[in-house]
């Protein structure tokens, strides 16, 4: 891990949805937050990634930015994902890596890009999330 999360957030402060997928953030940079999720275990039957697992990978890297660039006292919650597929991922691990776009006051928007174990693109996303007091 190169940054960690902010001493503010709360060590168990982890999705059971993340758990059961295997997400894991391995980078809180506020400018370019990462995680990375494996393909084992999150496929459609026909062996490719499941695009609701690519989904989930998604929202939470970008609410981790979110919440993280919003400070203590705030929450996020996502209110537009937009993904595109771009390549099927069938085995190893994918990462994510969150960029923002916008951090605003009471919105703020997040490009993801998810790419495979090659660093080919397997999937590009937008995430826009509400910011409001905890």
């Amino acid at each position: 891990m190169t940054t960690s999360p902010p001493a503010w957030i709360p060590q168990d402060a982890r999705s059971p949805l993340d758990d059961k997928l295997g997400i894991e953030v391995v980078d809180y940079s506020p400018d370019r937050l990462v995680a990375t999720m494996p393909v084992s275990g999150n496929e459609q039957p026909f062996g490719l990634l499941h695009g609701g697992a690519t989904c989930s990978l998604v929202e939470t890297i970008g609410s981790w930015a979110a919440v993280i660039g919003a400070g203590p006292g705030n929450r996020a919650v996502g209110v537009e994902l937009n993904a595109s597929y771009l390549r099927p991922a069938t085995e190893g691990t994918v990462t994510a890596v969150c960029t923002p776009v916008r951090r605003g006051r009471t919105l703020a928007t997040f490009l993801i890009e998810v790419t495979d174990g090659c660093g080919r693109p397997t999937a590009s996303a937008r995430l826009t999330c509400a910011i409001a007091p905890a």
